[in-house]
């Protein structure tokens, strides 16, 4: 689990997006920026949170928000994951895991009586000034606007 939290500031990072752009905390100064981890894309947990997002990006526009979707995954798969459900957000390809291993989200976990290491969902909620406002590690997939927003 992550040791991020409220108050600290986020981690400088540069990651690739699903059509190559790079992406860095920089460029969010003055602006609130969610940085969702998701363990992989198109699966179910994952598609019920992005699409969460998605159905509610309008208000996060509204309120100034910019959304980073980060997995492990492949440009392709984020690309085909981003098309597949209209995803208005760019999603970053970490995978050499610099990003997720920044913000401390990748660890043991436990699923169905198997161990592996594997990407914690966690969502992190950065202000203008590239501090953390708030870490949600409890994330409510189906939900999850409604946490961060309120």
């Amino acid at each position: 689990m992550t040791t991020l939290k409220k108050g600290d500031k986020a981690p400088e990072f540069s990651g690739i997006d699903q059509d190559g752009n790079k992406h860095e905390l920089a460029d969010y100064k003055g602006k609130k920026l969610v940085v969702f981890f998701y363990p992989k894309a198109n699966t179910p947990g994952c598609t019920a949170e992005a699409c969460d997002l998605r159905d509610n990006f309008d208000r996060f526009k509204a309120d100034n928000y910019e959304l980073l979707g980060v997995s492990a995954d492949s440009q392709k798969a984020q690309a085909k994951f981003r098309d597949k459900y209209s995803l208005p957000f760019p999603l970053i390809a970490d995978e050499d895991k610099s990003v997720i291993n920044a913000f401390g989200v990748w660890g043991p976990k436990k699923f169905m009586g198997r161990e592996f290491d594997g990407i914690h969902r966690t969502t992190f909620i950065i202000n203008e000034e590239g501090i953390i406002d708030e870490v949600i590690d409890k994330v409510k997939t189906k939900e999850h606007a409604e946490q961060i927003l309120g």
